[in-house]
């Protein structure tokens, strides 16, 4: 069985780690994995068996600007940079990857290239050929100087890698809408239609998720991806049940991420104390189960949450983040916007009374629905398969 090394760091939410899984969920049949977390850990989060799964020194940021932060503080980051540098090399040359597998970097991810940089030179210098392979989604994080940024991912690109995968479908976002040099890049380049999560067959439910799931009144799911950024959204909602339960027969279930703040998580609890029809919960990994059980789901628009408004089409009501000029969100939820499959929601619109009456009136909407290619899991695969037999016959 050939062997492939998948790279995934994760630094803001949990958008990366989950849409990497997927594509790793996906390969096991073909590859023996060995799976580099490079992110915090999510002792709920669930990985396929038989992958091997190695957990760097994590390193975090709150902020897509702010400086690289060690999770487990005895170290130092300048400690932990080399840790994982070493490490990582050490794996490389143990493991013996035919494919390396990296996710976002060069088009992201550059604060790492202390370690992906002498991770790619030694794979480049292998004695056994190791195929490299960039793993990116739909829409490029646009820079400050972009013009800088695109030169140095062609560089990066056309010195290191052999294969660009490009999740999505270029009939609704193509690469060139938000990286302009997609032809000097010197790899080939295949879209591979978007990454989708499958539902759980056999979930392992709670008698909470179970009294949700089965319950007759409508479900209304609210969650922020990793839990960091969306706060003001959250607000909103809990402050808006007293409206909600004047109007209409409802549960909310809020998902609020692994890594909100205690103090607030705590703080939404208390909040969401006086009633009965908000709960508020940090993660589940069953959370495509409860949107496809939704009449309603509201969040931001990252990647794997609106890939799962897509696929289950629920109604949705989306608040794009734009934190740090990232448009990465806007651009998805605009276009979905215009195109009638989502309602887009503002800051001016997180004023309690005036969101409880958006929901009551998205609630008796159906949204219309879009034909994309949701074949990323198979199509990666494929390309992957016939990238690791290329390599075998040469």
């Amino acid at each position: 069985m050939k062997k492939l090394m998948f790279y995934c760091q994760h630094i803001l939410g949990m958008g990366h780690l989950v849409r990497s899984m997927e594509i790793v969920r996906g390969l096991t049949k073909d590859f023996q994995i060995c799976f580099i977390n490079g992110g915090e850990v999510i002792k709920e989060f669930q990985f396929p068996p038989g992958v091997e799964v190695i957990n760097l020194p994590a390193i975090k940021t709150d902020s897509e600007f702010q400086e690289l932060q060690v999770v487990d503080d005895a170290f130092t980051l300048t400690e932990v940079q080399e840790i994982r540098k070493n490490q990582l090399l050490s794996i490389l040359e143990q493991f013996q990857p035919d494919i390396l597998m990296i996710e976002l970097f060069p088009f992201g991810r550059r604060r790492f290239s202390f370690e992906l940089i002498p991770l790619l030179e030694n794979a480049q210098s292998s004695e056994r050929p190791i195929k490299v392979v960039c793993s990116l989604r739909d829409i490029v994080v646009t820079k400050q100087n972009q013009a800088r940024h695109e030169e140095k991912v062609c560089q990066l690109i056309n010195q290191y890698f052999d294969l660009l995968l490009v999740h999505g479908d270029p009939k609704f976002v193509p690469l060139e809408e938000t990286f302009s040099r997609v032809s000097d890049l010197n790899c080939e380049v295949h879209y591979t239609g978007y990454v989708v999560q499958k539902p759980s067959t056999n979930p392992a439910l709670t008698d909470e998720d179970r009294e949700i799931l089965n319950s007759d009144q409508p479900l209304i799911v609210v969650s922020v991806g990793g839990g960091r950024f969306g706060h003001e959204l959250l607000d909103c909602v809990v402050k808006s049940v007293p409206c909600l339960e004047k109007k209409i027969p409802h549960n909310i279930h809020v998902f609020t991420g692994p890594f909100m703040p205690e103090s607030k998580f705590h703080e939404l609890q208390v909040m969401a104390g006086y009633s009965k029809k908000i709960r508020i919960r940090r993660f589940t990994p069953y959370l495509l189960n409860y949107m496809q059980k939704a009449d309603l789901s509201i969040s931001m628009s990252g990647y794997n949450t609106t890939l799962n408004v897509l696929v289950t089409g629920v109604p949705a009501m989306i608040l794009p983040f734009n934190g740090n000029n990232d448009q990465e969100q806007t651009i998805r939820a605009k276009k979905l916007g215009e195109l009638g499959i989502v309602k887009v929601i503002s800051q001016q619109d997180l004023q309690p009374d005036v969101f409880a009456w958006k929901i009551i009136s998205y609630l008796q909407n159906q949204p219309d629905k879009i034909q994309l290619d949701f074949n990323g899991v198979e199509k990666t695969a494929a390309i992957l398969r016939n990238l690791a037999w290329k390599q075998n016959v040469a």
